[in-house]
């Protein structure tokens, strides 16, 4: 390349820095105009913008940028001039101008000479007072997505002091920082020696302590010799003992003189490096963090065409831009929101004339907002259009055969809401360029999900719709609550964590043969983490066991653990590549003491609940406890399907010291009586899928299990029902009409006799 084709690149690249700037306020400044075409300053930024961008393409060589930004000038001139005042036609032109320009300046992209004709006939003919008006049409051209820094890398602001001489078009941050490009290989792996770097700092409290407890040994010892020199006082000593002794005394002296300046040097080192080492760690981490406002590049401008191209009058409002969430997210965020925006557009926002009908404003807003809350990045994203129209879900539910329509008519509101989430739900009818391509808030899910975050919506008809989005601020650091398994450390992430528990061995059930325990209204199943990790089983023999509820959208089970460890934040570490997909395991970390902790992957060891349940390989938990005693208490089955007899029984036989397990029906009880040794069974006629009838039968078929004691709990005090429950095999009858507590009670004793054996 010749120094004159040298000199030709170099400024083709600073036309295109400065295009991209300057398209940028062209574009924020005529979305202002269109809300208020008089505003002075905005007027006067636009035409600067435009008359820079003329005065570069001339400097460059490139006629059509002159061309283009010469007739966008005049425009803004005129509109400042109050010879022109701005229409949205004007608007979609200008904005239309702009794209052109960056089209010019962005090399393989440059526009056809018959475009740029025909742009600047098109301003000719709505800058001429005697034309014709010009019909609002479609943009010219497509709209241009400006190219994004590559995935690979991040641009990282660099300190001011720090800045060499800046020449015209370097990119720069809204406190005039520098912008560099950094690999994000680069930077992850600054991340990781930080938070490695952290890790080793922290290895010098143990010896700083054992060095003071070094100090403290040498202390007992000086006094320990001066204690033995009064007593030698006594004796008569040679002149060369009493040398000797005063020579240990004054070297033990010296040598704990020494040790105590350096332990205060050691310490003031300690202090200063693990300072220094924080600092480290979280300058590092906040290169990775950029203000939202980086993924709402556009956005405004997109909400605003995509509703005129839909007759529509919809403005953006953006909230908590300079909120500091990870590039990562960001990247996943982009397109999600997207969606959710065109979404508002086209199924929420209605047009000028629906909205005059309903007193609403002919502009419809749709607002974003973004903010931090325990760790998590919260998004909200709400119109004031339409809301959903929760009858036509209905009979689009009904007419896709994803529900009957009896059980359609009684679905919730929050039920119904659930079904726009399925994939391929839609209700448009025709396929149009915005929607019903059946790819809809499904994917918007699945994109979240992806971030371990949640999107939820919420709705008023006639008055609009809510999206709730929650994603982790980075997933770099994660806090998490880690454990003991198997006497390895393992990580539950706070964002799956329901909540931490302690369970006494008698608030342990049985339901369906698998234990369950009560939480928040309902039964919670109970796993153990040992199983789940194949680690080996906990020999822990203490009274309670611990318990870490995790959730994950409907699911929901107990995991049990051998020790709270507690709550810390973790840099995350991932797994080498070699290794594949580690079972429940997502990345790994460093604790405080060098320490490798694994973090749980709660979807996927969800799912490994799942499988063990449907092969039937899940394990009991060992009931912890004394043992002795516990083999000693007599065990009682209650079999009934009303949640509040049950417990009721449960309780009852409970504080009369009974060893107690529950079955919710027949079924449930006779899965109970084949896997557990019980001493009696409790149980009720009337239950779906076995009666009582059905189970006293079968129990007394069996050759194990035909002289185990049943009692029949039930409504129906009728002779013949009675007849029929004794005939069946039951030991005992008793009628819920007349039943108390003293008459269930008593019955357990005169059949099984106390609790204790």
């Amino acid at each position: 390349m010749t120094p004159e084709q040298m000199r030709d690149a170099s400024l083709l690249e600073l036309f295109s820095l400065e295009a991209e700037a300057q398209t940028q306020v062209l574009s924020a400044g005529l979305l202002a105009l269109e809300r208020n075409p008089t505003q002075a300053d905005q007027l006067e930024s636009c035409m600067r913008a435009a008359h820079s961008l003329k005065g570069a393409a001339r400097i460059v060589g490139i006629d059509s940028g002159v061309s283009v930004a010469h007739v966008m000038e005049d425009c803004l001139v005129s509109a400042q001039e109050g010879r022109l005042l701005l229409r949205p036609e004007h608007i979609d032109a200008l904005l239309q101008g702009a794209d052109l320009l960056m089209r010019i300046a962005t090399p393989g992209s440059a526009p056809q000479p018959s475009d740029i004709e025909t742009y600047v006939a098109l301003m000719g003919r709505l800058l001429d007072p005697s034309a014709p008006p010009v019909p609002v049409a479609a943009p010219l051209m497509a709209e241009l997505q400006l190219e994004a820094p590559p995935a690979s890398s991040i641009d990282v602001p660099v300190e001011p002091s720090e800045q060499p001489p800046s020449r015209k078009g370097k990119r720069t941050t809204e406190g005039g920082e520098r912008v560099l490009r950094v690999t994000a290989e680069r930077l992850n792996s600054l991340l990781d020696l930080s938070s490695k770097s952290l890790v080793e700092t922290q290895r010098l409290k143990p010896h700083l302590a054992t060095m003071q407890r070094l100090k403290r040994m040498q202390n007992n010892g000086l006094r320990a010799l001066e204690n033995l020199n009064v007593h030698l006082k006594e004796h008569a000593l040679s002149l060369e003992a009493l040398e000797a002794l005063e020579d240990a005394r004054r070297l033990l002296a010296e040598s704990q003189q020494l040790l105590s300046e350096k332990n205060a040097e050691l310490d003031e080192f300690a202090w200063q490096a693990s300072q220094r080492a924080q600092v480290l760690y979280d300058t590092a981490l906040a290169c990775r963090m950029r203000p939202f406002a980086d993924v709402l590049s556009g956005q405004v401008r997109m909400v605003r065409d995509l509703g005129r191209s839909l007759g529509k009058q919809v403005r953006l409002e953006i909230e908590g831009e300079k909120t500091q969430v990870d590039r990562d997210v960001l990247e996943k965020l982009e397109a999600p929101l997207t969606h959710l925006l065109r979404n508002a557009v086209d199924h929420g926002i209605e047009t000028p004339e629906q909205r005059l009908l309903k007193g609403k404003p002919e502009e419809g807003l749709i607002r974003l907002r973004a903010s931090h809350q325990a760790g998590l990045l919260v998004l909200e994203l709400s119109d004031d259009g339409n809301g959903v129209d929760l009858e036509k879900v209905r009979r689009s539910i009904v007419e896709r055969q994803l529900s009957p329509a009896e059980t359609a008519a009684q679905l919730s509101e929050e039920e119904l809401l659930t079904f726009l989430f399925l994939p391929g739900f839609s209700l448009r009818d025709t396929v149009t360029e915005v929607s019903g391509r059946g790819v809809g808030l499904d994917a918007v899910q699945h994109m979240v999900r992806q971030l371990r975050g949640a999107v939820e919506l919420e709705q008023t008809a006639g008055e609009g719709s809510r999206f709730h989005l929650e994603v982790p601020l980075t997933l770099s650091v994660v806090r998490s609550l880690v454990v003991e398994v198997g006497e390895e450390a393992y990580a539950f992430p706070l964002a799956h964590i329901e909540r931490m528990c302690d369970l006494e061995p008698e608030d342990i059930v049985q339901v369906e043969g698998r234990q369950h325990f009560w939480h928040e209204g309902r039964h919670v199943g109970l796993v153990a983490a040992s199983q789940l990790l194949n680690r080996p089983a906990s020999q822990n023999s203490g009274e309670t066991l611990k318990v870490v509820v995790i959730r994950e959208r409907d699911a929901i089970y107990g995991v049990a653990v051998e020790r709270f460890i507690g709550e810390r934040t973790l840099v995350v570490l991932p797994l080498d590549e070699r290794l594949g997909k580690v079972q429940d395991i997502s990345a790994g970390a460093l604790l405080d003491d060098g320490s490798v902790v694994l973090i749980v992957d709660v979807e996927d060891m969800l799912r490994s609940v799942d499988k063990l349940l449907n092969t039937g390989r899940l394990e009991r938990i060992a009931r912890h406890g004394n043992q002795a005693a516990e083999a000693a208490r007599k065990r009682v089955l209650v079999v009934d399907d009303s949640l509040t007899v049950r417990e009721l029984q449960r309780k009852l036989l409970l504080n009369r010291g009974y060893d107690v397990a529950v079955a919710v029906d027949g079924m449930d009880g006779w899965n109970a009586l084949r896997s557990e040794d019980f001493d009696l069974l409790i149980t009720d006629i009337d239950m779906p899928r076995m009666d009582g009838i059905e189970l006293v039968t079968l129990l007394r078929r069996d050759n194990r299990l035909q002289s185990l004691p049943v009692m029949v709990v039930s409504y129906k005090d009728r002779e013949e029902d009675r007849r029929r429950g004794l005939d069946a095999g039951a030991d005992y009858y008793l009628a819920k009409a007349s039943f108390h507590d003293d008459a269930l009670l008593d019955a357990v004793v005169e059949l099984i006799g106390g609790a204790r054996a």
